[in-house]
């Protein structure tokens, strides 16, 4: 299988070139990546623990799917791809928000929709080891209480936008506006 092309990016998220996955992250070239918080109509959100094969964070719990946005493709469309290949789930996202690239968020520019749903995932057994889901409150205690069990950009966002994503469900069904 070819290795991954991204685009790497400058400070502002403007693309300024391409490269290989294995180069990017050997550089910590700035670059685009997404994540995906599946709820339930319980309110629940859906965390997976990473399997011990991946290349960063094994074994490290994350958002319900992420994953790089590929040269030349737009976060919303990556978004999509990463959620069926991860979970085999397909649905209306809305866009909650984006933090910029920092060491802290793996050198990524980071876009963060949400899905609601009551469709079973279907978790990629390459990608996953096996996903939970859990009230808000109860992940960011877990964020708190053991940091290193999840990954750098995971915590991140649950920092930035956990309180501003635990709506009430019934809101959750319009679409925000979307960065390309």
């Amino acid at each position: 299988m070819p290795e991954e092309i991204f685009d790497v990016c400058d400070e502002h998220d403007h693309v300024i070139g391409q490269a290989p996955r294995s180069d990017v992250h050997a550089r910590n070239l700035l670059h685009r990546a997404v994540h995906i918080w599946v709820y339930n109509t319980r309110g629940e959100l859906m965390i997976h623990l990473r399997s011990t094969s991946k290349d960063q964070y094994p074994s490290c719990y994350t958002s319900s799917a992420s994953g790089h946005v590929d040269a030349g493709e737009t976060y919303e469309t990556a978004a999509h791809r990463e959620l069926n290949e991860e979970l085999n789930l397909h649905g209306e996202l809305t866009y909650i928000g984006k933090l910029p690239a920092s060491p802290e968020t793996a050198y990524e520019h980071t876009v963060l929709y949400r899905l609601t749903t009551d469709e079973p995932p279907q978790p990629d057994p390459g990608e996953i080891a096996r996903v939970e889901f859990h009230p808000v409150a109860v992940i960011q205690q877990m964020v708190i209480d053991n940091p290193e069990r999840f990954t750098p950009p995971f915590r991140m966002l649950v920092a930035e936008f956990a309180s501003a994503t635990d709506l009430d469900q019934s809101s959750a069904s319009g679409s925000g506006s979307s960065p390309n």
